[in-house]
């Protein structure tokens, strides 16, 4: 509760005065305290955009910090971090606004599927492993039909997709997106909406007036590094990128697809610039 609220209402009332702005900053902040590890906010996202397999935008790991006896367990979402230096944009061969990817005004880096030219290269230099290529797969592959659970349709950056065959977002990279759908309807993210233990916030950063705001002003928060694993990969990309050849970009995006699962994400300051905050 804020003030005799539930913190829900306040966030849609500071979202419906957030949508009367022409560049609102969209952000977001994950109490690490209040989060008690009950999945609600991905298996959410997943039934949102009817995810499937090897894909997650919202992943949780877990953190042991300390040393026996003195020890705490840390729950920690990974969404997109949104970053204001996204390592992703940059090693894009396409990117730009209305291209494959871009960093959008109200601070969410967009992919835009049709565009998108499923090289992976954003897979392999994201340094949070936030990104995934979509290989097509279903959790019902091989019985005798496919469900329309599965198949969709499914909203996303505003617009409307059938996800069968080679149709597409198949054969492209993908990744949280704040739920601009959402908040385009007047509608919190599903991540915020679920989360039983109210843990995390989301809106206008510019707004002092947003609880977002007066939360960051009142706690002290920091930011995602990297998981590691992902900071040589990043690394390397940034450094050398243009000059890898293609069995070279497979080899760095096989590697970024499966280092992130289950590794103890690090807090601190971050080259990208996360506009996702958290309280540790």
């Amino acid at each position: 509760m804020y003030e005799g609220k539930d913190e829900l209402v306040v966030m849609q009332e500071d979202l419906k005065r957030a949508l009367k702005k022409t560049k609102p900053a969209w952000s977001m902040l994950i109490d690490t305290q209040r989060c008690i590890l009950c999945h609600a906010c991905t298996i959410g996202c997943m039934v949102e955009y009817k995810l499937p397999p090897g894909i997650r935008y919202r992943p949780m790991y877990e953190v042991e910090k300390g040393i026996y006896p003195q020890v705490r367990r840390l729950f920690v979402a990974r969404p997109c971090q949104q970053c204001d230096n996204p390592l992703c944009v940059a090693a894009c061969p396409n990117k730009g606004e209305g291209k494959a990817t871009w960093k959008a005004t109200d601070g969410i880096v967009i992919i835009n599927y049709e565009k998108c030219i499923g090289c992976g290269r954003c897979v392999a230099a994201c340094p949070y492993g936030a990104r995934s290529m979509d290989n097509g797969a279903f959790y019902t592959d091989n019985t005798p039909s496919i469900p329309e659970m599965e198949r969709g349709p499914v909203w996303e950056y505003n617009s409307k997709w059938l996800r069968q065959g080679k149709n597409l977002p198949v054969g492209t990279s993908r990744k949280c997106q704040f739920c601009s759908h959402r908040l385009k309807n007047g509608m919190l993210p599903v991540c915020v909406s679920t989360c039983i233990g109210r843990a995390t916030y989301f809106g206008d950063i510019s707004d002092e007036e947003s609880l977002i705001s007066k939360v960051m002003k009142k706690t002290k928060t920091t930011t995602l590094k990297e998981i590691q694993g992902f900071g040589s990969i990043a690394a390397r990309i940034e450094k050398v990128g243009k000059q890898l050849k293609s069995a070279e970009w497979k080899t760095l995006i096989g590697q970024a697809m499966g280092a992130g699962h289950g590794v103890v994400p690090v807090f601190g300051n971050s080259v990208t610039k996360p506009r996702v905050y958290y309280i540790v």
